[in-house]
C-alpha cells in the first residue's frame, strides 16, 4: 500500500476510529492512544490491504481489539454517564425546563445503555450512534449477520423495557 492509499482510505475515517473508541473507553486520552496505535497497525500491515473488501470495518474490528485489551489491562467498565452527547449548542434559545428534561432522558438512555452487557452495548453504538450497517458491524465483531440483528433487538428492548419502568415507577 502506498501512502497515497493509507492517506485516501484509511484516515479519512479516523474520526469514526476515535468515536467508537471514546465509546467504548470513554477516556479523551486513551481513544486518541487507541487510534493512533490503530492507525499504526494499519500502516504496519498494510501488505493485508489488498486483500481486504472493507478496509473500514478491518479498522474499526482493529480499534475494538486494542480499547477491549486497554479495559482489561486497567481492569475499569464503563461507570460515568455519556451526557456530552445529549448537549445543545448555545446558538438554539429552547424553553430550558424542555433542554432540562431531554438531558434527563439523554442520561437515563445512556445510563441505560452503559448497563448493558458488552455486546449490546457495542452494537448499539456501531448502529445507532455511528450509522453501520448490519453486514459493516458483523464484519466489524466478526459474528454473523443472524447474531447482529437478535443482539441489537435484544439490545433495544432491554433499554425500552428500562425506559417504560422509569416511566411508570418515576425512578
Amino acid at each position: 500500500m502506498s501512502l497515497a492509499i493509507f492517506l485516501s482510505q484509511v484516515v479519512p475515517v479516523r474520526q469514526k476510529l476515535y468515536r467508537f473508541a471514546y465509546r467504548l473507553l470513554e477516556n479523551e486520552e486513551d481513544a486518541m492512544d487507541v487510534t493512533q496505535d490503530t492507525l499504526m497497525k494499519v500502516w504496519q500491515q498494510q501488505e493485508r490491504m489488498s486483500d481486504l473488501q472493507n478496509m473500514e470495518a478491518w479498522c474499526m474490528r482493529i480499534v475494538r481489539n486494542l480499547a477491549l485489551d486497554k479495559l482489561k489491562a486497567r481492569k475499569c467498565r464503563r461507570s460515568e454517564d455519556l451526557d456530552t452527547a445529549s448537549e445543545l449548542p448555545a446558538i438554539h434559545q429552547e424553553n430550558p425546563h424542555i433542554v432540562a428534561e431531554k438531558q434527563d432522558v439523554m442520561k437515563r438512555v445512556h445510563g441505560i445503555i452503559a448497563g448493558l452487557p458488552e455486546k449490546y452495548r457495542t452494537i448499539i453504538q456501531l448502529r445507532d450512534i455511528d450509522g453501520y450497517s448490519y453486514q459493516e458491524i458483523a464484519d466489524i465483531l466478526v459474528i454473523d449477520l443472524s447474531e447482529v440483528k437478535t443482539n441489537l433487538h435484544r439490545a433495544r428492548k432491554a433499554v425500552r423495557e428500562q425506559l417504560q419502568k422509569l416511566q411508570v415507577y418515576g425512578v
